[in-house]
């Protein structure tokens, strides 16, 4: 109902880096044809690419 809180759900920090690792992956897998169609810059694949391995080490340097 409105006004609700939204329920807080959490996750293990396994979980987290199992979903980025997979979201780098498909973003691997869709990005050439993106950018190949002019969907998508490769200045901004590259970016959004590092931001995403970035976050994706923070979650395995923080596993040790």
């Amino acid at each position: 109902a409105k006004g609700e809180a939204m329920k807080t759900v959490e996750f293990t920090l396994a979980e987290k880096r199992r979903e980025i690792a997979r979201e780098v992956r498909q973003r691997e897998a869709v990005y050439p044809r993106l950018v190949a169609g002019g969907r998508l810059t490769q200045q901004k694949a590259d970016r959004q690419m590092a931001i995403m391995r970035a976050v994706l080490a923070d979650y395995e340097d923080g596993d040790r």
